[in-house]
């Protein structure tokens, strides 16, 4: 199917720019300025900002809760942003930890993970480690509106590179022997940072025009690399991998019009051959960022009822 009407208004809006050198400062700062006021959000019944002690430092954390009854909660989810490693933050992505706290009645731990160039590989791993190690630690002491976790559902979600450092902590978890993540949910996640234009079809059938294009990407990770990133080192380009089984099942979205689709849809497959329970979904009609950025249209705001029925499977 074509890309969906609205989307392609959308974009069709989007005044055109000039390539040229990218000012993080100045692509923050703009990220920062569309955020709705808070009056303007999804309501949620319970939202609380606090900073969770890691081995790698003090990482601030937003947490959600949608319940009324701190027993109704079922577990947790630990929410990580994306942003190419350099962009994104609790705010410009509290939309979707709202979302997901109101979809599915579980905590929603978002994670504001450190960002390169500042912060060097792998910092944003390291950070979102920790927080998970804190939920596991913690138990029933949250210091707030019931427990942090109750040894339930336990689930990592990210969207674009942070379903990449999502799938990422679940593979260090599991290599220390740490198996109580029971979940891994990767929107349209990049999964292969060897940023060969070629090495995918849908990196030419989708390289423009739709909102995300091929020629960019590299320029967008470039300030990953420079922190320290090796595409070779399956920390980055989790599809390097060499052996998959033993991972918390997954749920892996794609969109139909993203560069980043085959190997999104790829890295399912690998995990269905490694044994681990994977459902691939590609949303027709979308490009790169629709739970981000187009949940509000009802094809895609599906994604994360599609979220809270995978997490009620055991």
């Amino acid at each position: 199917m074509p890309l969906h009407p609205e989307i392609a208004r959308i974009l069709a809006s989007f005044p055109h720019e000039e390539p040229g050198p990218l000012d993080p400062a100045a692509m923050r700062a703009g990220e920062e300025s569309q955020v709705p006021a808070l009056e303007d959000r999804h309501p949620v019944a319970h939202v609380a900002d606090r900073v969770v002690p890691t081995a790698a430092g003090d990482v601030p954390v937003r947490v959600y809760f949608d319940g009324s009854d701190a027993d109704a909660a079922t577990g947790a989810i630990v929410y990580i942003h994306g942003g190419a490693y350099f962009l994104g933050s609790l705010n410009t992505h509290d939309h979707v930890a709202r979302q997901l706290a109101i979809a599915t009645g579980l905590r929603v731990f978002s994670v504001g993970y450190r960002l390169a160039p500042e912060h060097p590989f792998p910092a944003a791993i390291d950070d979102v480690t920790g927080v998970v190690e804190w939920i596991l630690a913690s138990g029933q002491d949250a210091g707030w509106d019931g427990p942090v976790w109750d040894g339930g559902v336990l689930a990592l979600v990210g969207d674009s590179s942070g379903g990449t450092v999502a799938t990422v902590v679940a593979s260090a978890l599991h290599d220390r022997g740490i198996d109580r993540v029971t979940h891994q949910v990767l929107y349209y996640p990049s999964v292969d940072l060897d940023l060969d234009p070629q090495r995918y079809p849908s990196m030419v059938e989708n390289a423009t025009g739709y909102g995300m294009e091929t020629a960019g990407i590299a320029p967008f990770n470039q300030f990953y690399f420079d922190s320290g990133a090796d595409p070779q080192d399956p920390r980055v380009s989790p599809i390097k991998r060499q052996d998959l089984s033993g991972l918390p099942p997954a749920l892996i979205l794609t969109g139909e019009f993203d560069p980043m689709r085959d190997e999104g849809e790829l890295y399912g497959r690998r995990l269905q051959d490694a044994g681990v329970r994977t459902v691939v979904h590609r949303y027709e009609g979308a490009g790169h960022g629709f739970v981000q950025h187009f949940s509000w249209l009802p094809e895609y705001g599906t994604a994360l009822a599609e979220t809270a029925a995978f997490l009620k499977e055991a």
